[in-house]
């Protein structure tokens, strides 16, 4: 079907080469065949007089036409999936949806883990794909590669809509057999031990403590660096290192690990998790029923926490 001269067609050819940034992955995606979409490609320039991408490294790199074009050819076709093709409403007991969402491990232990057994009594066709927090978790929405991110809402982007999940704080904490923790931790002792830090994604971004505690102009001894907060505790055993680390992870370790946790010298603010989402699937009711069941359940946690802080 053309529009203006354009083939419809090629809208979805042109998303997919600007998702996958390669040829044969694009083709793949779409079911067509290397030559046609190479074709496509071809006819994309033409219609457009640009060449939309260059070869670099065996990747495709977007001109600045494409990259122009790439955010509101995705909200298009986002925009007629939600609204024609599902335009029928969401049944969870269909096996029609599966979300996409990125969070970091200490969510998934915490927290996603609960929605994943809820909904497997109640929603057992619905079916999830659990993402690594990349170094812009922005581009996952934007590309359409993650339906949800999950993260501390200080990393979050403006361009999205958000909503609030729960509160949660930050505890030093260290081996139960540390001889150097059996007393008060001042700071001068806090700053002369070596540290464990997680870190996150290909370019090893800081985790939201150390970003803290950079502002204040502390820098810590870092001797070992883990690839996320589950990480950690291991790191920890059986060593005089000390880490800092959200306390309901810290809780959950300690059922099984020899951790102890000791006040900090160095008190850091809380923190808010939150879930941000396509603006383009705002009124998607898949979506929203997601969203629903994600609130529940950061609600019920909150809940179960200040309980436990009150002897309830």
């Amino acid at each position: 079907m053309r529009f203006k001269g354009l083939d419809l067609n090629l809208l979805v050819a042109l998303d997919a080469l600007v998702t996958e940034r390669n040829l044969t992955a694009a083709a793949r995606s779409i079911n067509l065949s290397q030559p046609a979409m190479s074709a496509a490609v071809r006819r994309l320039r033409n219609y457009f007089r640009d060449d939309l991408f260059t070869m670099q490294s065996r990747e495709l790199v977007l001109t600045p036409r494409a990259e122009g074009l790439a955010s509101a050819v995705r909200e298009a076709l986002q925009h007629i999936q939600l609204t024609i093709v599902s335009g029928a409403g969401f049944a969870p007991d269909e096996p029609e949806r599966h979300f996409r969402i990125a969070l970091c491990d200490f969510m998934t232990t915490v927290f996603f883990r609960n929605i994943i057994e809820r909904l497997a009594r109640e929603a057992p066709a619905v079916s999830f794909e659990l993402l690594p927090l990349t170094d812009n978790p922005d581009q996952l929405l934007r590309r359409g590669r993650a339906d949800f991110l999950i993260l501390p809402e200080l990393f979050m982007s403006s361009a999205h809509p958000r909503a609030k999940l729960f509160d949660e704080k930050f505890v030093s904490v260290g081996c139960a057999k540390n001889t150097k923790l059996t007393g008060h931790l001042t700071v001068r002792d806090y700053m002369s031990m070596g540290h464990v830090s997680a870190r996150f994604g290909l370019g090893q971004q800081q985790s939201i403590e150390d970003f803290y505690l950079l502002e204040r102009g502390i820098k810590r001894r870092i001797e070992v660096a883990v690839q996320g907060f589950g990480l950690v505790p291991a790191a920890l055993l059986g060593t005089d290192r000390l880490a800092i680390m959200p306390l309901r992870l810290v809780k959950h370790f300690e059922t099984s690990m020899p951790l102890r946790i000791v006040e900090n010298p160095i008190p850091l603010p809380a923190f808010t998790e939150g879930i941000q989402w396509p603006t383009s699937h705002e009124n998607d009711p898949a979506s929203i029923w997601m969203r629903e069941i994600m609130r529940q359940e950061a609600c019920r946690l909150a809940n179960s926490s200040m309980s436990r802080e009150h002897g309830i």
